[in-house]
């Protein structure tokens, strides 16, 4: 059985207490702290920048997971890299050379992953599962909070990990 990990959302945080929500993550055990950026246009709703990654990276000991909800996660990965992400996780439904995105990340010296969003076919991911150390399967639309559950999305992630039973799977 694969190891049960929980990584809380900046998100849902107090937007003026992040550092604090960090830490008070860290303290009640979270394995990583998952940040969501948006920028707009991949969701209607903008957010955290790179910026916002540094400060975690600096306020806790723990793994930084981005989740990069933008249209173009080529134009933007060195920044979040360089802030001190431990894994980036692109959206397959982002424009841009999705593998060569991947294969940057990769060489970069952190963990790459893809993201699908709820009506996206898993097959979709098939031709990067070899770029990738992490698959995160939304069951909600990305861009908003305090969406219900889609259920749909739960035979995709059994397909998955009977396909790649080492490969991390992780769910929003």
């Amino acid at each position: 059985m694969p190891n049960l990990q929980f990584l809380p959302s900046l998100l849902a945080a107090d937007q003026g207490q992040l550092a604090q929500a960090c830490q008070t993550s860290e303290k009640s055990g979270a394995a990583g702290i998952h940040v969501d950026v948006m920028d707009g246009h991949f969701v209607p709703n903008i957010n955290f920048g790179p910026n916002v990654v540094e400060m975690a990276k600096t306020a806790v000991d723990i793994e930084i997971n981005v989740h990069l909800m933008i249209t173009d996660p080529g134009k933007y990965a060195d920044a979040f890299i360089q802030a001190g992400a431990d894994t980036l996780l692109i959206h397959i439904e982002s424009d841009g050379n999705i593998p060569d995105v991947l294969d940057h990340i990769k060489q970069s010296g952190i963990q790459s992953g893809i993201v699908l969003n709820p009506d996206t076919p898993v097959e979709q991911i098939y031709p990067v599962l070899d770029k990738i150390d992490e698959v995160l399967f939304m069951t909600v639309f990305p861009g908003f909070g305090g969406q219900a559950f889609i259920k749909e999305v739960l035979p995709g992630i059994s397909t998955l990990r009977k396909r790649c039973p080492n490969l991390e799977i992780a769910v929003d």
